[in-house]
């Protein structure tokens, strides 16, 4: 049975695609058939200029993402650990370069590898019960799907260290104030507020929204210069569009654009 469900929305919400993780006999830990169901989805997605926005939510109640199927790590090699790992890897950060805007709606656990697949979102919408960690160390292991290097850059190194370090199980409120969580909803709400955020999102430009999250992204491995040069050749691919076109003409006229990604 797939693991993974995906929903293009129309009408009002035309644009949103929802990817909704559903094995619930593993609390939606990550094996083989739900990675390679996600990956698949993420590689058609990437592609896809009718989707402005992706959210990534659970389908069962009370958890987002259990982490790794330890049961199905068991029997593997060392070799086929090691690839499973590494694809682990790879498809976050296929997720994580998406062109289009991506939101992570989160309640219940998100621990281990499944908070490592927030990470690799642009937001993170938790509901107010959710436990969220990165538990490895103490399966005297490391987390390595991108959690060493996505967390610190999000929250800043010393925190990330503590959290990691300990594999502490912290709320829904310290990932707030860590910077780690972006909104903090009533319990069960997370992915109603995250279809919220994606509606704020989902009337502007999707070329310009294409070019500004990779401005911002790529721009963050450079200098100023660099980021000046980046931001300025981003730029140049809006200038074109006959949606920028529509922009102004909607300014003047006084009427809400209708873009097209054209």
């Amino acid at each position: 049975m797939p693991t993974l469900r995906a929903e293009r929305l129309d009408g009002a919400d035309r644009g949103i695609l929802l990817l909704g993780l559903e094995r619930p006999e593993a609390k939606n830990a990550l094996g083989r058939q739900l990675l390679q169901e996600i990956k698949e989805s993420l590689e058609s997605a990437a592609s896809d200029l009718s989707i402005r926005v992706v959210i990534l939510h659970s389908l069962l109640p009370g958890v987002f993402c259990a982490g790794a199927d330890l049961k199905e790590r068991m029997g593997m090699t060392q070799e086929e650990a090691t690839g499973f790992v590494k694809k682990l890897r790879a498809t976050f950060t296929m997720l994580e370069c998406l062109p289009m805007p991506t939101i992570a709606a989160i309640e219940g656990a998100a621990l281990g590898g499944g908070l490592e697949l927030a990470l690799a979102c642009d937001f993170r919408l938790v509901g107010g019960s959710a436990k969220l960690g990165l538990p490895e160390t103490s399966l005297a292991i490391i987390p390595g799907a991108g959690g060493t290097q996505r967390l610190p850059r999000l929250i800043g190194r010393a925190r990330a260290k503590e959290l990691i370090f300990t594999a502490r199980k912290f709320g829904a409120a310290e990932a707030l104030r860590y910077g780690l969580a972006d909104r903090i909803t009533d319990p069960g709400n997370a992915l109603e507020s995250s279809m919220e955020l994606a509606r704020e999102i989902l009337p502007n430009g999707p070329v310009a929204l294409r070019a500004a999250k990779e401005a911002i992204d790529r721009g963050l491995d450079l200098d100023s210069s660099g980021g000046l040069l980046l931001e300025e050749a981003c730029y140049a691919r809006v200038i074109p569009t006959l949606d920028r076109l529509e922009g102004l003409a909607a300014f003047k006229e006084k009427r809400k654009p209708l873009y097209r990604g054209e």
